[in-house]
């Protein structure tokens, strides 16, 4: 069975347009997704029935939204919410979960008490070295972070 070369271009068009929409089911669910993730109290959202609301309180453990809109105030569904309108302003408590960048400078000490580390480099003499082969001296654990110490 031989096949004629307008026949393997249809195959190969079909693959191509089955290709593109997988790729954009996987988009459209992931942007539903991240809207699904985004649902915060303050936001500004429609519901997929056309009113327009803001966020009050969002229930995990029931897949709950209460929106208020106007003076009513409706318990709907997650996935009834149809597009974030206006996102809630971040608040406070995002910011708090971020660790601190309390990583050492180059050349301060790691174990000077209080972190207040000072450079290798000022409170030494310059006697010629580049300072790459560590602390001279002093407690095992104190030197500078490139030493390749394990402890802190």
């Amino acid at each position: 069975m031989q096949l004629d070369p307008m026949t393997l271009i249809m195959f190969a068009l079909i693959a191509v347009l089955i290709i593109f929409m997988i790729r954009n089911g996987k988009k459209r669910q992931q942007a539903a997704l991240e809207m699904q993730n985004n649902l915060r109290p303050g936001a500004e959202v429609m519901l997929q029935s056309g009113i327009y609301g803001t966020i009050e309180e969002v229930d995990e453990a029931d897949n709950r939204v209460t929106v208020r809109s106007g003076s009513s105030t409706l318990v709907v569904h997650r996935n009834a919410v149809g597009q974030i309108v206006t996102p809630a302003e971040p608040t406070e408590e995002a910011a708090t979960e971020v660790a601190p960048d309390d990583d050492p400078e180059f050349g301060e000490r790691v174990g000077e008490a209080n972190g207040a580390g000072k450079s290798a480099t000022a409170d030494q003499p310059d006697d010629g070295a580049s300072g790459e082969g560590g602390a001279e001296g002093g407690a095992p654990g104190e030197g500078t972070p490139g030493e390749g110490t394990d402890k802190p």
